[in-house]
């Protein structure tokens, strides 16, 4: 098989399990009479595992990596597997902490597998980023494809099948690493450079814009299907709706060559913030509109999908060479691992203490906050 399909087929199915485990996890543990604030602290919880997990991850790539080729594709396995092991455990887990703790060391476990596959790929384009977009997009087809078929299958047999459905799409994961390539030794010369990076104003502009956005998407993540389904839409529409952002993701992904040569990373960007700002009043104040609302879904392709492939272009800038595994874990520890869990925390107090419309609204204010972050250092 092809390199790039190879790829392909792995962010197919990472991101159709995904798909599965955003848009409807939290119905998943309403259904089993789990609080707003319980939601949110067991949704929290892979995000708080990334805090730590990439960056060990990312360490260990990089260092075997030195004398063994194939180390990213070992942890991306290892991580495959750990994922499969944590969704075959979770349904005989009765407590809320019990949940929350095998989310939590499942997490931990499986949390290499992104950034390890982003560094791969990068490897591999050697510098031809904007190819990166028509191989990411089979992630958006898979994610798109597993939302829409679980909310209705939801719709007819409950919440309860969604176990079963991660188990499957985790199961489907562990085959696609397996096909994953090896990527090739890297020297380890510019490990030494880690610290002099990090203490670059720029990367420390940059990692806190990116830990602002993914705060802003915690409201999203955590209460956006029960929002939806509180406002009267099925679990139909809901996945419709999740579908939506995604598709428009996915044409983004098709036109990125194009995008990146027209534009610098610093312009996506801050374009991405400016549009995270709008998105999330949208939702917060148009809950009644089902036109707002796909408006807004449809800014998912600048809030996410351009907002991620120019952060990773820009890590892989950043930390180059010996540094690619480590620069993309960090990445992942503090966006995905600090700013989720953040996001995860606030939106659960927000929703509680100011209501859905002032939850979307203090995500707004993250986007605000990762733009002027953008807007005052970051260059690349």
């Amino acid at each position: 098989m092809h390199v790039a399909a190879r790829l392909a087929a792995y962010y197919f199915a990472f991101f159709a399990h995904a798909g599965a485990y955003v848009s409807y996890f939290s119905l998943y543990l309403a259904a089993r009479g789990l609080t707003a604030g319980e939601i949110a602290f067991c949704v929290a919880m892979p995000q708080a595992a990334r805090i730590v997990a990439p960056a060990l991850w990312g360490w260990l790539a990089d260092s075997w990596g030195e004398r063994y080729a194939g180390a990213r594709r070992a942890i991306i396995i290892f991580s495959a597997f750990a994922m499969l092991a944590g969704f075959i455990a979770l349904p005989f887990q009765e407590r809320t902490s019990a949940i929350a703790l095998t989310l939590l060391l499942l997490s931990f476990f499986s949390a290499g597998a992104a950034p390890l596959a982003e560094a791969i790929t990068f490897s591999l384009l050697q510098g031809r980023t904007g190819e990166y977009g028509p191989i990411r997009l089979w992630g958006s087809i898979g994610f798109i494809l597993a939302v829409l078929a679980v909310g209705a299958w939801m719709d007819r047999a409950g919440a309860s099948i969604l176990t079963g459905v991660m188990i499957a799409l985790t199961a489907l994961t562990c085959l696609a690493a397996f096909a994953l390539p090896a990527g090739a030794v890297h020297a380890a010369q510019a490990a030494q450079r880690l610290g002099a990076v990090l203490r670059r104003p720029e990367v420390l502009a940059f990692f806190g814009a990116c830990f602002c956005m993914t705060a802003a998407h915690g409201t999203l993540y955590v209460f956006y299907s029960i929002y939806l389904e509180q406002a009267g839409y099925s679990k139909t529409l809901i996945g419709v709706l999740w579908t939506v952002g995604v598709v428009a993701e996915v044409v983004l992904f098709l036109r990125l060559p194009a995008v990146m040569r027209r534009f610098s990373l610093r312009a996506l960007l801050l374009a991405s913030f400016i549009c995270a700002i709008v998105r999330f009043f949208a939702i917060g104040w148009g809950v009644e509109s089902l036109l707002l609302l796909a408006a807004a879904q449809l800014l998912h392709a600048a809030t996410f999908g351009v907002f991620h492939a120019a952060s990773v272009a820009a890590v892989h800038r950043l930390f180059p060479g010996g540094l690619a595994s480590r620069g993309q874990a960090l990445y992942s520890s503090i966006a995905y691992g600090l700013g989720g869990a953040a996001g995860s925390l606030v939106a659960g107090w927000s929703w509680v203490a100011l209501g859905p419309s002032m939850s979307f609204a203090l995500s707004a204010l993250f986007g605000a906050a990762g733009a002027i972050l953008v807007a005052w250092k970051v260059r690349v």
